[in-house]
């Protein structure tokens, strides 16, 4: 597929999906836009460092966010932007991630990032955040098995009147030092890196979630069908190993 035919497939996309948004989002009119959806998808990774904010704020180093699956020489990198409160959010993680995760992330096609910020659109996301954050600290399995609650309960605590006792019930069961884990949420340790996901959002110009940003192309914004990641993330692969003289693996 050709580059033309992709950006339509791109364009398609993102007309047809919806999202949590209070606007479109902006497909790389600032300057940390273009540093980061202009880098080539096989050049460099998911973690490199982002430039400063229009208002001139400081730089958001992307290493220090969030929370990454895959290899680091993964030819593909993809980085999510996610609010835990945020329904298609929820569809996309139940729906087509684990598919994603096996298909492309587990056969060193892809290093994804998920980087959950906080919109501003859910009371009680920063709850939610902060605990996941927290259990990545002690332990990645923890953390992944906390995520995977957070989604799969997300009306639970998000409707919840006082979502705390019922989410550190849930990392109860992870087996998980609690005296460290209650540490870090009295401490708010992990709110610099949550405040820098949400700078890092602001700074791309993200007013929906998910946004998903492909390096090298523009940003996706909604609960895509899994086909349609399908086809984006295996034609950027092949495009890759196109250059490269590679294969799939």
């Amino acid at each position: 597929m050709s580059r033309f035919t992709f950006a339509a497939v791109l364009l398609c996309a993102a007309l047809a999906a919806s999202g949590c948004a209070d606007a479109a989002s902006d497909d790389g009119t600032s300057d940390l836009s273009r540093t980061l959806l202009t880098q080539p998808s096989n050049d460099g990774q998911s973690t490199l460092i982002a430039g400063p904010g229009d208002d001139g704020g400081p730089r958001v180093s992307v290493s220090e966010l969030g929370f990454n699956r895959g290899s680091g020489d993964a030819p593909v990198k993809v980085v999510e932007m996610s609010d835990y409160g945020c329904g298609y959010c929820r569809q996309f993680h139940m729906d087509s991630f684990s598919a994603i995760r096996e298909e492309f992330i587990e056969t060193g096609m892809v290093e994804w990032k998920f980087v959950p910020y906080i919109t501003g659109m859910f009371d009680n996301s920063l709850v939610a955040t902060e605990a996941a954050e927290c259990a990545y600290v002690q332990d990645v399995d923890a953390f992944e098995q906390l995520n995977r609650r957070i989604w799969d309960e997300q009306r639970a605590w998000k409707g919840s009147d006082d979502p705390a006792p019922l989410v550190r019930g849930w990392a109860a069961q992870l087996g998980i030092d609690m005296a460290a884990f209650d540490g870090c949420l009295e401490s708010d340790r992990q709110l610099a890196r949550i405040s820098g996901s949400t700078a890092l959002a602001q700074q791309l110009g993200v007013r929906g979630t998910p946004t998903f940003v492909v390096l090298g192309y523009p940003p996706l914004q909604g609960a895509l069908p899994l086909e349609t990641f399908r086809e984006i993330l295996n034609t950027v692969y092949s495009e890759t190993q196109g250059a490269a003289g590679g294969e799939r693996p």
